[in-house]
């Protein structure tokens, strides 16, 4: 039995900002599991890759990480254009991968199920179902709200939600993605929607003006940490919820679990590449 099960796949990544241009693996997958790879847990990441990116997987598993590798015609292909103002990003897609399937998770229990889907199409309703059946599920719902057209993500409705979210016990979105959800402008409305359709942990980020977590009719303020210098946001998303589940399973209540992924999304983003640090070094921050 696992403490956390990661699924998601890792992409090909090509990160553009006003300094520089880097080719890197990513996605829900690779961050999250990168994050939690020197925390004190339990882990397992589910995720495919094409044949010619198997490296990556290699990688992972020469940091420690336990990977179930499955296949895929192709790998993800995103290309990240970032602003000065690393708030703003804008997504082409160039390449998608198979959905996961049920049978590639039959054997696999875990406490938690992250799920990190990068489209729509990633992870079926089906499978949400029959991992609810194992543990608690957690969702980062982002790729359920991107609709590729000519290569660019645009963001749609998810037609299943009101199905798939009473299976969902925590669910993060930044605050366009939960507005896109509930067609609440009000985030704080759009959240206690969320309560409504069974969710019972929401985690909604704002970039550099914090998040906040809202369960059982509390909301709970979280202030961002400020990096001593801002090199890569990317995964800072995917960091958090690492930062966030971990303690929620250590025992730590919403408040103090909130503000030590905020710290650990801070660290991740003063080098490029994802979160590799300790929790000692988190706790410096929150100190």
């Amino acid at each position: 039995m696992y403490d956390i099960c990661c699924i998601g796949h890792i992409t090909s990544d090509k990160v553009i900002t006003v300094t520089a241009t880097l080719h890197m693996p990513g996605g829900t997958a690779f961050y999250f599991s990168n994050a939690v790879c020197n925390l004190d847990t339990r882990y397992i990441l589910v995720t495919a890759v094409g044949a010619t990116e198997m490296g990556y997987i290699n990688t992972l598993r020469r940091q420690g990480i336990e990977v179930n590798a499955g296949e895929t015609r192709h790998t993800v292909n995103f290309e990240n254009i970032y602003a000065k103002n690393q708030d703003e990003r804008t997504q082409n897609v160039l390449q998608t991968a198979d959905p996961f399937t049920v049978e590639q998770l039959r054997n696999i229990d875990a406490q938690l199920f992250h799920l990190g889907p990068l489209l729509a199409d990633d992870i079926p309703v089906e499978l949400i179902k029959v991992l609810a059946a194992k543990g608690k599920v957690s969702l980062d719902v982002q790729g359920y709200l991107r609709k590729v057209v000519n290569h660019k993500v645009h963001p749609t409705d998810w037609p299943e939600k009101q199905e798939a979210l009473q299976y969902v016990n925590i669910i993060k979105a930044d605050e366009a993605e939960l507005q896109a959800l509930t067609g609440r402008a009000n985030p704080r409305e759009g959240a206690r929607l969320l309560a409504d359709w069974g969710v019972q942990e929401m985690v909604i980020t704002n970039g550099s003006h914090g998040s906040f977590i809202y369960s059982h009719g509390v909301f709970y303020t979280i202030p961002a940490y400020r990096p001593k210098i801002i090199v890569d946001a990317t995964g800072c998303g995917d960091t958090y919820m690492a930062g966030y589940l971990y303690r929620r399973l250590k025992g730590a209540g919403i408040h103090q679990s909130g503000e030590f992924a905020a710290a650990m999304a801070s660290l991740k983003m003063e080098s490029p590449g994802p979160f590799m640090g300790t929790e000692d070094e988190v706790m410096m921050v929150l100190r």
